[in-house]
């Protein structure tokens, strides 16, 4: 009896901001300690040939990736490619007094989609579609500037077909489960333990366990 081939080794690369990055920076193994590295252990069981790289950085918006897409994605060959980013392109109107157009986040998006499609192709794309629970008034009102940038990431998402993994249905049946905003993310936006199980099983629902 033969044994069966075991498959080509895959990169899965994942890039965003804080939510994603989640300490991978003083981690040696650079996967942090959110959903990045819950896919990684998942991948390990799974899929041992496969290799997780996690380039999330605190702080950035679209802007951030659009200006190191070459060295931290491209370069990579990535077989698969997960972006989460637009909560700070948000958030950072009402903490920072930066304000993003949604012009110009959604041609910063769709240059990062460009790029792919010419670099490589054949890898599927997923679009995080990031969410803010609404523990007070001050986290609320973040959804009058990101409701906008949400609106694009869906519309860039069926314009190029690539699959979404969508936070704001994951935050629905959360708290229809019984979660509160705060045991989500505790500010609002940046998730809790139990938060980022729930990205990484929303993620795995949308590649295709």
């Amino acid at each position: 009896m033969t044994s069966p081939a075991s498959p080509a080794p895959r990169t899965l690369l994942f890039i965003g901001d804080s939510i994603t990055d989640c300490g991978r920076r003083e981690d040696p193994q650079e996967l942090g300690h959110g959903y990045v590295r819950l896919l990684a252990e998942h991948f390990a069981a799974h899929e041992p040939t496969a290799t997780v790289i996690n380039r999330g950085i605190g702080g950035d918006k679209v802007a951030d990736l659009e200006a190191r897409f070459g060295t931290d994605c491209l370069d990579h060959a990535p077989h698969m490619v997960t972006i989460y980013v637009g909560v700070n392109d948000a958030w950072h109107r009402f903490t920072r007094g930066e304000h993003i157009s949604d012009e110009s986040f959604e041609q910063g998006y769709r240059h990062l989609l460009e790029q792919l499609a010419a670099t490589v192709p054949g890898a599927p794309v997923l679009m995080i579609v990031p969410f803010v629970a609404d523990i007070d008034g001050q986290a609320a009102q973040i959804h009058s500037d990101l409701d906008g940038k949400v609106a694009i990431i869906r519309s860039l998402a069926q314009e190029h077909g690539h699959r979404i993994v969508d936070l704001e249905q994951m935050l629905a049946m959360a708290l229809a489960a019984g979660h509160t905003a705060h045991s989500i993310a505790e500010d609002g936006v940046h998730p809790t333990p139990p938060g980022h199980r729930l990205i990484a099983d929303a993620w795995l629902d949308a590649a295709g366990r």
